[in-house]
């Protein structure tokens, strides 16, 4: 998966290119990332981004014509390398619409090269958001100080969809959020830890048992912190795993 990143920080994402998943991802070139920078789109000597805010108040204003120039340049980039397959720009933004799993899965299964793009200061000029920008993603109902910390999120989670990005296929299916639930407890070794066994289920080989456990720990859980998730499962579902004990 080939994404360019628009952002006058790029070395920021050194955190996400040199270690964990999304280092050996880049190292074995299963997610390649290209950075373009607006300041070196600038229109003039101080490589200027940024100007005051029509009608007052606080802050800057990232201008709309170096971050255009910008993705035009990420465009011609990574069609060059993948002529037939279709762009699709992406502004991290407390304005944008939330993600969750779905809509980072839709991304990968679509198969499009995403230019993500990271406002600073106040925001981003909207005109440029109008003209240039395809979706509008936040991360939740708060904000960060710029979308590198966001976008770095996002590559994280589409990193762990790429097939042969995990080391087991089955870790990312088995996530919190992958099928619209949290994800079950996990126990490891010891069998006894702190007088604490792990639930008996779990060592007894029956499979079937273990996996309706699973199921329906999965239920309780999200029913006990995120009820609202609870409401979009298929009701005969529901019902049959609430009945469930969870030991």
């Amino acid at each position: 998966m080939h994404c360019g990143i628009i952002s006058i920080f790029p070395e920021m994402f050194g955190a996400l290119t040199d270690f964990g998943v999304t280092g050996r991802a880049i190292q074995q070139e299963k997610l390649r990332l290209s950075f373009f920078n607006p300041r070196d789109f600038s229109e003039n000597t101080h490589r200027t981004v940024d100007d005051r805010p029509y009608g007052g108040g606080p802050g800057m204003v990232m201008m709309a014509e170096p971050l255009k120039q910008a993705v035009m340049a990420a465009k011609s980039a990574l069609l060059n390398t993948n002529p037939r397959q279709k762009t699709r720009v992406i502004a991290m933004s407390p304005q944008g619409r939330q993600i969750d799993q779905a809509k980072v899965c839709n991304l990968v299964n679509a198969n499009v090269l995403p230019i993500f793009v990271a406002g600073r200061y106040e925001g981003i000029d909207q005109r440029f958001i109008d003209a240039v920008v395809d979706e509008e993603w936040s991360l939740g109902d708060y904000v960060i100080s710029g979308g590198e910390l966001a976008i770095m999120v996002v590559l994280d989670a589409l990193a762990r969809w790429i097939p042969g990005v995990l080391g087991h296929p089955g870790s990312a299916v088995a996530d919190s959020f992958a099928d619209g639930l949290l994800d079950c407890p996990q126990y490891t070794r010891p069998a006894v830890w702190s007088g604490t066994p792990v639930p008996s289920v779990l060592t007894s080989g029956d499979h079937k048992a273990i996996t309706l456990w699973r199921r329906s720990a999965q239920l309780a859980r999200t029913k006990d912190r995120r009820p609202d998730l609870i409401e979009k499962l298929d009701q005969k579902e529901n019902e049959v795993l609430i009945n469930n004990q969870c030991n």
